[in-house]
C-alpha cells in the first residue's frame, strides 16, 4: 500500500452501547485486530460523531481501535441531548469505556474537537496516554469560537453570509444566541432548520478546495442535528475547560509523546494554535501540511496522520 493511503474499507468486530451516568448510552466499536496495540478514537464537532472512514486511518493488523459516539452525537442515545452533557463528564465517559474495554495505556487519536477533548483526557489520566496523535488544533479559546463564527467571514465571506442570513437581521449581532434558540426549540422542524444551515457553513470551510461531498455530508440531518446542538452549548460554556485553559495545564504532556499534525490552510481551527501548543509541549513533533486545510481526508493531512501513527507503533 502507498504510504498516504487509507487502509481498506473494513467493518468492527465488536459493538456494543455501554450505559453511561444520567440516561445516556454510548455507542461503541472495536475495528482491527483483538489483541493489538490500543488506539482510542475521538470524533470532532463536539457532537458529530465517528463514522465508517475513521476506521481506516489504522492498520487492522498493528492496533485495537477504540471507537466511540460522544453523548448525544452520532449513534449514542439520546441524540443531540444537552443535559449532562460537558467536558468533565466526557473525561468520566472515557475512563467508564476505558475500564470496560480492560486496556491501561492507550493511544489517544483525535482532530478538530478530538484534539481539545484528547488533551483534556491525558491531562486529566496522564497515567492511561501512551502517547497522542492529534490534528487540527482547537484549544477551545474565546477568540477561537469568536473566529469560527464571524472570523470566517474573512476567507469564506460567500458561506459566512448564507450562515448569518439565516437568521433575522435584528439577530445577527448575536450568531451563537440566535441559533441557540432555534435549536433548542421545542419544533424539531425549527431545529433541524437551524442545525442544516450551522453543519452545512462548518463543511463548506472545512477543506483547502470546495468539496461538494465534504458539505453533503454535514447536511445530513442525524450528523447536523448532533453536531450543531452539541457545538452551540458547548461554545456558549467556554468548551467546559479548566480555568486558564488546556495551554496552562500542559506540565502534565511533559513526558508524553505528541504528534501534531496541522493544515497551513485550516480555516475552521488556524495553525496559529497547532504552533502555540507545540512550543509549551516538549515532547510533541509538529508537522505543518502545506497544501491543506482542516479535513483529515485531504490528502496531505491523511499522509501525515498515518505516518504519525507508524511511528507511535512503538509507544505501546
Amino acid at each position: 500500500m502507498p504510504r498516504g493511503d487509507l487502509f481498506p474499507e473494513i467493518g468492527p468486530f465488536e459493538t456494543g452501547y455501554l450505559p453511561l451516568s444520567d440516561g445516556h448510552v454510548m455507542y461503541w466499536e472495536q475495528v482491527g485486530n483483538p489483541a493489538g496495540k490500543p488506539v482510542l478514537f475521538l470524533h470532532g464537532g463536539p457532537g458529530a460523531g465517528a463514522g465508517a472512514v475513521h476506521r481506516r486511518f489504522f492498520d487492522p493488523a498493528i492496533w485495537r481501535v477504540i471507537i466511540f459516539d460522544q453523548r448525544g452525537a452520532g449513534r449514542s442515545r439520546p441524540l443531540g441531548s444537552l443535559e449532562n452533557n460537558n467536558t468533565p463528564q466526557l473525561i468520566e465517559d472515557i475512563e467508564t469505556l476505558r475500564k470496560f474495554m480492560n486496556v491501561g495505556r492507550m493511544l489517544l487519536f483525535g482532530g478538530s474537537w478530538g484534539s481539545t477533548l484528547a488533551l483534556a483526557y491525558a491531562q486529566a489520566h496522564p497515567e492511561h496516554v501512551a502517547g497522542a496523535v492529534l490534528r487540527g488544533i482547537f484549544l477551545g479559546r474565546a477568540h477561537e469560537v469568536e473566529w469560527f463564527l464571524y472570523g470566517l467571514q474573512r476567507v469564506f465571506p460567500d458561506s459566512h453570509a448564507a450562515f448569518a442570513s439565516f437568521l433575522p437581521p435584528e439577530e445577527r449581532h448575536d450568531l451563537l444566541e440566535g441559533y441557540f434558540r432555534r435549536l433548542t426549540n421545542p419544533d424539531p422542524i425549527i431545529q433541524a432548520e437551524a442545525a442544516r444551515v450551522w453543519s452545512m457553513y462548518e463543511g463548506s470551510c472545512s477543506t483547502l478546495l470546495p468539496s461538494s461531498e465534504a458539505v453533503s455530508a454535514f447536511a445530513q440531518d442525524r450528523a447536523a442535528i448532533g453536531l450543531a446542538r452539541i457545538e452551540a452549548h458547548y461554545f456558549r460554556q467556554g468548551l467546559f475547560l479548566p480555568p486558564g485553559g488546556l495551554l496552562a495545564h500542559m506540565d502534565q504532556l511533559q513526558n508524553i509523546p505528541g504528534e501534531i499534525v496541522q493544515g497551513r490552510y485550516d480555516m475552521i481551527c488556524p495553525a496559529q494554535s497547532a504552533f502555540e501548543l507545540a512550543a509549551v509541549w516538549g515532547q510533541a513533533r509538529l508537522t505543518l501540511v502545506p497544501d491543506a486545510g482542516h479535513s483529515a481526508l485531504e490528502p496531505g493531512v491523511r499522509a501525515a496522520l498515518i505516518s504519525a501513527l507508524e511511528r507511535c507503533r512503538s509507544l505501546l
